[in-house]
C-alpha cells in the first residue's frame, strides 16, 4: 500500500469548483500509467489506457469508464462583519457539530478556526451552519484576508494508527488512490480504460453526468467511500472496517446494476479477496450520473468502508483499501461478460 501516495492526495486542497491543484498531483501521479490524459470543460481529469488484450473474434473492447471524484467537501465566504469575522456557506454536506474548532485553509492560503456564536453554547442548543463563524484573526472587515465568494477546506495532515489512517478528505481521495493504483497493477487488459477523476460530486454528481456523457461508456464503476456500521451507535448497517471491499447493492441515488455486482462478487471470491456487500440507506456516489448516460449505463461501485465521513477524521483502514485495488485490478484485467 502506497501511504504517500495516499498522503499526497488527502492533504491536496480542491473543494468543489476549485479542483486545480488537486488534478495537478493525480496527473502526476498517472505519468506512465496511460495512452492520454485531458481535462475537459468541466474540470474532469480524464485518463484512457487503451485496450492491450484483444478479444476473441475481434470484437471491440468495452468501453469501461471508472470515476471517482476529487473534490472535498468546503466553504464558501458569504459576509465579512466589521469586527472581520467571516460567515460562510457549506459547499457539500458539512455538519455543524463536526466543525467546531477545526481549521480552515482558503485558496490563498490564509488561516481560519471555526467557532460558534456564545448564546447558542449557553443555551446548550445544538448549532446550526448560521450560528457558525470563521475566526482569521482581523481586526476589521478590511484587515480580513479573504473576501466574499472565497473558497476554504478542512486543514488537516495524515496520520497512521496501525493498519487504520486518519484525514480529511478520504472522501474520495481514498478513491482516487485505489484507482491510480489499480492501473499500476493492470499489465494487460482487453478494455479500454477510461479512469475519470470527476469534479463538484459533493454538490451533485456534476462531473460525472458530463464525463459519462462524453465517454458514452458500456460499463461503470465508480469508486467511493461508503460509511460503516462498527461503531458506538452507528445507524445499524452490514459493513465494517478491516472485512474487505464494500460492493454496493443500494443506496439512495442508485440500484447498482445486478449482473455487474454478480461479476465483482465473482471476481472476489476467484481471488480470494475479502469483500462485503454494502447497502447504503443514505448518500449517493457518481454510479448513479453514470448509469443514467444516454440510454442508461450498467453501472457499479466498489466502496472503501470509512468512519466519520464528511468530517477532518474520515478513517479507512489499508487492508480495505488494498482489498479495493485487488477487485478492481481483477475486474479490469478480465473480459467482461455480463449475464442476465
Amino acid at each position: 500500500m502506497d501511504i504517500q501516495l495516499i498522503q499526497s492526495l488527502v492533504e491536496a486542497w480542491g473543494p468543489p469548483g476549485r479542483e486545480g491543484r488537486i488534478r495537478a498531483v493525480i496527473e502526476q501521479h498517472l505519468a506512465g500509467l496511460v495512452d492520454e490524459t485531458r481535462t475537459d470543460r468541466m474540470g474532469n481529469l480524464i485518463a484512457l489506457k487503451r485496450a492491450t488484450v484483444k478479444l476473441p473474434a475481434g470484437a471491440p473492447p468495452l468501453r469501461v469508464m471508472l470515476s471517482a471524484h476529487m473534490d472535498e467537501i468546503g466553504f464558501v465566504v458569504s459576509h465579512i462583519e466589521e469586527k472581520g469575522f467571516v460567515r460562510f456557506a457549506a459547499v457539500g454536506g458539512l455538519r455543524p457539530l463536526s466543525l467546531l474548532g477545526n481549521r480552515v485553509v482558503f485558496e490563498n492560503g490564509a488561516i481560519g478556526t471555526i467557532q460558534v456564536e456564545k448564546g447558542i453554547l449557553a443555551a446548550d442548543s445544538l448549532p446550526k451552519m448560521t450560528d457558525l463563524f470563521i475566526d482569521v484573526g482581523a481586526t476589521d472587515a478590511a484587515s480580513a484576508p479573504v473576501k466574499v465568494g472565497d473558497m476554504g477546506a478542512l486543514a488537516g495532515t495524515l496520520a497512521q494508527q496501525g493498519d487504520r489512517l486518519i484525514a480529511k478528505s478520504m472522501d474520495d481521495r481514498i478513491g482516487c488512490a485505489v484507482v491510480i493504483q489499480a492501473l499500476r497493477r493492470l499489465k494487460r487488459t482487453p478494455h479500454d480504460i477510461y479512469a475519470v477523476f470527476s469534479v463538484q460530486e459533493e454538490v451533485g454528481l456534476r462531473g460525472a453526468r458530463t464525463s459519462a456523457y462524453a465517454i458514452n461508456p458500456d460499463i461503470g464503476i465508480a469508486v467511493d467511500v461508503t460509511l460503516t456500521g462498527d461503531f458506538p451507535e452507528a445507524v445499524p448497517m452490514s459493513v465494517a472496517l478491516g472485512k474487505g471491499a464494500a460492493i454496493k447493492v443500494q443506496d439512495s441515488s442508485v440500484i447498482a446494476d445486478p449482473r455487474l455486482r454478480a461479476l465483482m462478487v465473482a471476481r472476489a471470491k476467484e481471488a480470494r479477496i475479502p469483500y462485503q456487500l454494502e447497502v447504503l440507506t443514505a448518500g449517493g456516489t457518481d454510479t448513479a450520473a453514470i448509469q443514467m448516460a444516454h440510454e442508461g449505463v450498467p453501472a457499479g461501485c466498489i466502496s472503501i468502508p470509512t468512519r466519520y465521513v464528511h468530517s477532518i477524521s474520515e478513517m479507512v483502514d489499508v487492508k480495505d483499501v488494498q482489498a479495493c485495488v485487488d477487485l478492481l485490478a481483477a475486474i479490469l484485467s478480465k473480459p467482461i461478460d455480463l449475464q442476465d
